[in-house]
């Protein structure tokens, strides 16, 4: 379930962090559980509330995902939006580096767009002296992409215009 574009223009990239095969999959057992709710009433009543709610739980789970993205010189992670200008080091994480990144090494005062399921973290320090927030702490599919296009932009924004 993997959906992340990649633009060459200004280190554009898109990525919307959706429920994995899983998570779905759990959620759509309250469709049954509901179901059986109202089996004592009318099975078929039980039948159409158990397949609404499945439809209902999954899709807003869909819908509901965030999107990791930039563009135009801006990194919008979920609700939130910084200028490139604004950020430091980057850093992409997998494995247990990531674990500990999204566990054990996370600052609570960073801003965080975390999503289970998904196992890489992308790390991008905050060098806005006027921004209490150290650091953002972004789950990806494609770490190493969303990186790469973070330094872009940076590079790109930076860079003077002739």
């Amino acid at each position: 379930m993997q959906k992340t574009a990649v633009s060459s223009e200004s280190g554009a990239y898109r990525e919307r962090l959706g429920p994995s095969l899983w998570v779905l999959v759990a959620a759509a057992v309250a469709g049954p559980m509901a179901a059986l709710v109202f089996a004592p009433l009318d099975t078929t009543i039980a039948l159409v509330i158990g397949a609404a709610v499945g439809v209902g739980v999954v899709g807003l789970l869909v819908a509901s995902a965030p999107r990791v993205e930039i563009s135009a010189g801006t990194l919008r992670a979920g609700r939130a939006h910084i200028g490139v200008e604004h950020l430091g080091d980057v850093v992409a994480l997998t494995g247990d580096p990531a674990r500990h990144a999204r566990g054990a090494g996370l600052d609570p005062r960073s801003w965080h767009v975390l999503r289970g399921g998904i196992d890489g973290v992308v790390v991008v320090q905050v060098i806005d002296p006027d921004d209490p927030t150290p650091a953002w702490v972004l789950s990806s599919r494609t770490p190493d992409r969303l990186a790469a296009s973070l330094r872009r932009a940076q590079t790109t924004r930076s860079t003077p215009r002739t």
